[in-house]
């Protein structure tokens, strides 16, 4: 059977072009400026080797945890790296281009065997009656299906770096706002200490006073409840600090911080730009940007179930072999579905509803963005006042008045209870500038997750040599550093 035997053969070869693998066509998205400079985990082209149900993963290198002091960009870094949801979204980017690659290709062809009039009775018994037919078909998809479904992956393909993209920015703004908090509760705990130290002084002042006969000791039971009260804030104040730096450790996957402290300076306060020129700049925002991309893929997704509506052709050529002359014949056959019912008449209206669906998105995404960044714009600019007004007019104010009552009461010119108010006022107002200023670095994370740039970024001009390229590092940004100093 010579046509059979080249039949086989056409049916290898196409069986081993088929298996040729092809390469990955990579798609991440150009970084938003924040945080550009500061590598990001992205996974190789190839899949990890699967490994069994007790067999523990190799540790990977890169960045380590420091043991005592941590600065903000190493806690970024950490974080970009070893991200454990950021490195999902990374991953859905490899699975969304091995997508792409599965769409681009053809149907397979189909190898059928058939073989009639054998095992019968009479003349048909045994397999000298036999005819055997070989037929190699191939599906052809008309109506340009393959190039407009590989349109559509590669499209989602798209979509899933700018998910990513997303995912990294809001890494970046967790991981500030979180060391925030840790500096934050650095400094609460230090004033919890000073505030324990101002009660045991005037704890013991008034002990002195007692024993002398100066003051009833009524007032020194007084005074012993306010140095209990302030060793509970102590205490208190310890077990926040602890609970921020495990917070701040999550965001790189560490239940059990490894640092000591974080360094940074919270008065650090910046001129705060017109509001203007930040929603320019909400384009930048992933979740703004990602549009584009989502509504291109859903008219290419029409486009893709129109073709849907043209029937596909299958082509057969093959060859039947009469066993009870020896002779050969060629089979030919072509089938044509009839596009009488079905012409994908409700997949074509569902991919137009979701077209228009997604320009409403669009608005709706750029609404959102809009009104967070206008909210985190007003809480920036009444912390900030409030942060202004507290350290420049309030706060040494309360600390004259302070050192004046006490100097009043150790010559006896004032009583207790004078004494713990202005103390209770110093304290509070500590707190308060504390939570203003907290509360202002906030703000600027969110404002800067938001644009996708650092405030301390806006209204500088960059050099050619220092302008930043289309790839992972930027070298002449200023670190995202919401207006701390490490």
């Amino acid at each position: 059977m010579r046509s059979v035997t080249v039949l086989s053969c056409i049916a290898i070869l196409l069986s081993i072009s088929g298996c040729v693998p092809s390469p990955l066509a990579e798609s991440w998205p150009e970084a938003r400026p924040l945080g550009r400079n500061i590598n990001a985990y992205r996974p190789p082209p190839k899949p990890p080797v699967e490994h069994t149900a007790h067999a523990q993963p190799a540790i990977e290198s890169g960045s380590e945890e420091p043991t005592d002091g941590l600065q903000l960009r190493q806690a970024l870094a950490l974080a970009l790296e070893k991200n454990p949801g950021l490195r999902g979204f990374a991953w859905e980017v490899r699975a969304a281009e091995a997508r792409t690659l599965q769409a681009s290709l053809r149907p397979n062809p189909e190898l059928d065997v058939e073989v009639e009039n054998l095992a019968g009775s009479g003349g048909f018994s045994g397999t000298d009656a036999a005819e055997t037919t070989i037929t190699l078909s191939q599906l052809i998809e008309l109506g340009g299906k393959r190039s407009k479904r590989t349109r559509v992956a590669s499209l989602q393909r798209d979509l899933a770096g700018w998910d990513y993209e997303a995912a990294r920015i809001v890494v970046l703004t967790e991981v500030a706002q979180r060391y925030v908090r840790v500096l934050s509760s650095q400094r609460r705990l230090e004033l919890a200490i000073d505030a324990e130290v101002l009660s045991q002084q005037f704890f013991d002042t008034v002990s002195k006073r007692v024993e002398a006969g100066a003051t009833a000791p009524l007032e020194k039971t007084r005074a012993s409840v306010v140095v209990s009260t302030s060793r509970i804030e102590l205490q208190r104040a310890q077990r926040r600090l602890w609970a921020a730096r495990i917070s701040l450790a999550s965001t790189w996957g560490n239940a059990s911080p490894r640092f000591k402290s974080v360094a940074g300076d919270l008065e650090t306060i910046g001129e705060i730009p017109p509001v203007e020129s930040l929603v320019e700049l909400i384009s930048q925002n992933p979740d703004i940007a990602r549009w584009a991309v989502e509504i291109t893929r859903r008219r290419a997704e029409v486009a893709l179930a129109k073709a849907q509506g043209t029937p596909d052709v299958a082509v057969g050529v093959g060859a039947r072999h009469f066993s009870e002359t020896s002779d050969d014949a060629m089979v030919v056959g072509l089938s044509l579905p009839l596009p009488i019912f079905d012409r994908n008449q409700g997949g074509i209206l569902e991919a137009r509803f979701n077209a228009a669906k997604a320009r409403q998105q669009q608005r709706a995404a750029e609404v959102r963005v809009g009104a967070a960044l206008g909210s985190a714009y007003q809480e920036l600019a009444s912390s900030r006042a409030e942060a202004v007004v507290l350290r420049d007019d309030a706060l040494p104010a309360a600390t004259e008045a302070y050192q004046a009552i006490r100097l009043a009461f150790d010559q006896g010119n004032l009583g207790f209870l004078d004494v713990l108010d202005a103390e209770r006022t110093l304290i509070g107002l500590r707190r308060q500038y504390l939570d203003s200023l907290t509360a202002y670095h906030g703000s600027v994370a969110d404002i800067e997750g938001l644009i996708g740039q650092s405030l301390d970024s806006l209204g500088t001009t960059l050099s050619p040599e220092n302008e930043p390229d289309s790839g992972d590092h930027m070298t002449s940004q200023p670190d995202p550093t919401r207006g701390i100093n490490p």
